[in-house]
């Protein structure tokens, strides 16, 4: 996915974007990149590819060289950026999170005639924000092109300038599927995805942009320039998956929700007399442990840690290219504990099962490692669309899916016009999904939140909730 951080201040703001930005790393692992610009210098920026080296180690040296009171960083989980564009608009930084599925039909449509040119990827696509910048370029001001770049696109794409006038524009995606958040101190102000990365840094809460809003923010304060929507659809994995533990969207904490997610699998469970007799209850770690602690505290089970993960030497299984490597890193990290292993009747409760690679091999490690059972339960439902928005699966295609390549094994082409009875546990089809996931994956039981379960545990409007990768519907 990916993350931004932005800070503008009548102090220097260096330090504050390099930690600011540091604190998005769980929303990314391929680029990073910082601009900083100054009254005497002007811009100054640095890219660095991530995918084996954590933030903070690539750009400590760079934070010496920058000096600034306005800066932008951003973790990117795509193309290299911030990027830096000249047009008649004036010279600016960008960066943007978000996902084009129309981007060569744009490059076709806007930019074919003889004018306009790409710097191609080495596959021969288009950066996105570069395509992004150039949509913005074809309007009179910078808010008027970031309407136009957000009406064109068919996905999603959240945007952060920062302008040679000293100032930073921020615009929340059209249905406002990621959050943009502003906060303040004395001196100036910041903006960010993660309220507790501007948190820790002495800045204070102040406003939460609504879907579609673009905002300029200097020193002195922040203005609305183009004002919300009001159709809201935010991506739910922010609270399921990708949020940090303490952060809060919507008013919604993170932790929080999943403590009530795991707790409202439980009752569903007990209640359809489902629930096995385990000796642990345990979570996958790292986002999967809060869903199973309010799993195990509502059933009265034992929580226990059977496994833990080793993570100074590679903090993230999926940095490395190769897939075998990533496999063999997943297995290096898994450390059991073998007191709370062998002979042992285990659940695990892990945030979501999406390709289900790594899950294979944690099945296999724990029966190596001598358990007697191992249940899994994922806290939510099965995943049938690959996400066109934020590109969350990693997949290029639904049939990447766990839940889609067992369907296409069960019932071929034929199986794609019953994916909401397949999804749904209480049906024939549902419990054929299961027994199926069970038998190539090794499980003893297997059980998946339900769509109804998760949205009563993260509490907003059902309607404006994004639960596209479940049920396919916009």
């Amino acid at each position: 996915m990916g993350g931004f951080f932005g800070s503008i201040s009548r102090r220097d703001v260096v330090l504050d974007v390099f930690f600011g930005t540091d604190y998005h790393s769980h929303l990314g692992t391929r680029n990073a990149g910082m601009a900083i610009w100054d009254p005497e210098k002007g811009f100054q920026r640095q890219i660095h590819s991530i995918a084996n080296t954590p933030f903070r180690t690539r750009f400590e040296k760079d934070v010496a060289e920058f000096q600034g009171c306005c800066g932008i960083g951003c973790i990117s989980d795509s193309d290299p950026q911030p990027l830096l564009v000249r047009s008649h608009l004036g010279l600016y930084a960008i960066t943007t999170v978000g996902q084009i599925n129309n981007a060569e039909e744009l490059v076709d449509t806007y930019f074919s005639d003889h004018g306009h040119q790409f710097m191609a990827m080495s596959s021969g696509r288009v950066n996105s924000t570069e395509l992004v910048a150039a949509l913005i370029n074809e309007s009179e001001s910078l808010v008027g092109g970031i309407l136009n770049a957000q009406r064109l696109i068919d996905g999603s794409m959240t945007i952060l300038l920062m302008t040679a006038r000293g100032e930073i524009i921020a615009a929340r995606d059209k249905l406002g599927r990621l959050p943009v958040l502003i906060g303040a101190d004395q001196d100036g102000h910041c903006v960010a995805f993660e309220s507790f990365a501007y948190q820790k840094l002495g800045y204070h809460n102040v406003y939460e942009l609504g879907p579609r809003e673009i905002v300029r923010i200097t020193a002195e304060g922040y203005e609305t320039l183009s004002p919300a929507a009001d159709k809201m659809k935010i991506c739910a994995f922010l609270w399921t998956y990708y949020g940090y533990p303490n952060s809060n969207y919507e008013g919604v904490n993170v932790e929080l929700m999943r403590y009530r997610n795991g707790e409202i699998m439980a009752r569903d469970e007990m209640a359809a007399g489902t629930f096995p007799q385990v000796d642990y209850v345990a979570g996958v770690p790292d986002s999967g442990v809060p869903h199973a602690i309010g799993y195990a505290n509502y059933s009265g089970s034992h929580f226990a840690r059977p496994f833990v993960k080793y993570t100074p030497t590679w903090p993230r299984s999926f940095m490395p290219s190769n897939q075998g490597v990533r496999d063999q890193v997943a297995k290096m990290k898994q450390i059991p504990v073998p007191e709370l292993i062998e002979g042992k009747k285990l659940l695990f409760v892990d945030d979501s099962i999406v390709r289900g690679t790594q899950l294979q091999g944690t099945v296999d490690f724990l029966y190596e490692s001598g358990a007697a059972e191992v249940h899994m339960r994922s806290a939510c439902p099965p995943i049938m669309y690959a996400c066109k928005y934020l590109n969350f699966s990693r997949g290029n295609a639904d049939r990447d899916l766990l839940a889609r390549r067992i369907i296409q094994e069960l019932e071929g082409d034929e199986g794609l016009e019953h994916l909401e009875e397949y999804a749904d546990a209480g049906t024939k089809r549902g419990q054929c999904l299961l027994h199926a996931i069970c038998e190539k994956l090794g499980f003893d039981s297997l059980g998946y939140q339900s769509l109804d379960g998760l949205l009563e545990a993260i509490g907003i409007d059902r309607e404006k909730i994004c639960t596209y990768c479940w049920t396919g519907k916009e």
